[in-house]
């Protein structure tokens, strides 16, 4: 009987281990990502791609939690060149006047297909022309930045002395220095101030840069350490914008009642004229290759910005822009 005992324990432990349960693995759960991106302006309906990405939960499908960082543009660019930013909304001409200055930052998506900048005046003036802006106050916002070099860019294209016109630095006043009779004409951006007097029942005249030169506008802005050590996050970050900017051109009226969970200030009496801000800027963004830089466009930018003297070192185009991340979703 004793001579059963091992061969009873070995037959126990074969038929208990066949009836243990195998081992299961644990599901991963995807390590979601802060982000922080660069908005170069206050909250607006104008960035309704990313409103609509976050809403809609493009965001989230790349496992990247995103934070919007409101503020003015200026020195956006050198805290992306030196990696104090990883992302930020800016314009092409300033990607340009950056790397002229050695700051290895990389235009990754292309949001704003048309120049935005132009110079709006009241319709009695009479200011139809650029020519006819000669021995006029012009009104602008900066002596800097897009507005400014899309102004010197009309100029030049025109044969107009800078001399010719007076150019008065206003600050974001142009509505009131144009109703106050400060100015003649002022420069902004087509999409903001002709808007809000059309809607205040002004009639305008509206001379649109992109009309006489073609300058690259604003875009998805990173920097090559990015590209090189995270190319995946730009590819996720990418992929998110431009769906959220295809569904906004497609549902101009969903993406301006979820721009108002983002700046619900645009609703109420503010509405109407809002919601025209939103469908003049789909006017600039519409195209049938979302995302996707032309290189030829950057290479006569940067042929203005060195002829105007903003840049003084030409940098190859392909290290200022690329389309690699241009992916159909």
């Amino acid at each position: 009987m004793k001579k059963l005992l091992p061969l009873l324990a070995v037959i126990a432990l074969l038929t208990l281990g066949g009836c243990a349960t195998p081992p299961t693995d644990t599901p991963t759960v995807p390590t979601v990502t802060p982000i922080t991106v660069a908005m170069g302006f206050i909250p607006n309906v104008q960035f309704a791609p990313f409103y609509m990405a976050v809403e809609k939960g493009y965001f989230t499908d790349e496992n990247l939690e995103i934070n919007f960082d409101y503020g003015w543009e200026t020195d956006l660019l050198k805290l992306v060149g030196t990696g104090e930013l990883r992302f930020a909304v800016a314009s092409g001409d300033q990607v340009i006047l950056a790397r002229s200055q050695g700051l290895p930052v990389v235009y990754v998506m292309n949001w704003y297909r048309k120049f935005p900048v132009c110079i709006v005046s009241f319709k009695e003036k009479g200011l139809q022309r650029p020519h006819d802006l000669i021995g006029k106050t012009v009104g602008t916002p900066a002596m800097y930045g897009a507005s400014y070099i899309g102004w010197r860019a009309l100029l030049h294209i025109e044969g107009i002395d800078e001399d010719q016109v007076n150019l008065q630095n206003i600050g974001y006043t142009q509505v009131a220095s144009l109703t106050e009779g400060q100015v003649d004409a002022a420069v902004c951006y087509i999409m903001n101030e002709p808007v809000q007097l059309k809607q205040s029942g002004q009639e305008v005249n509206v001379i649109a840069i992109e009309d006489y030169v073609n300058l690259v506008s604003n875009g998805l802005i990173t920097n090559e350490q990015t590209i090189a050590e995270e190319p995946a996050l730009v590819q996720s970050l990418v992929r998110a914008v431009l769906r959220g900017l295809r569904y906004t051109i497609d549902h101009p009226d969903e993406a301006f009642e979820i721009c108002l969970k983002h700046v619900p200030e645009a609703g109420g009496e503010n509405a109407p004229q809002q919601m025209a801000v939103l469908h003049e800027s789909i006017k600039l963004w519409r195209a049938d290759d979302l995302g996707r830089s032309d290189p030829a466009a950057w290479e006569a930018s940067q042929r203005f910005m060195i002829e105007l003297g903003f840049a003084d070192t030409e940098t190859d185009i392909e290290q200022m822009l690329t389309n690699q991340f241009i992916v159909e979703p």
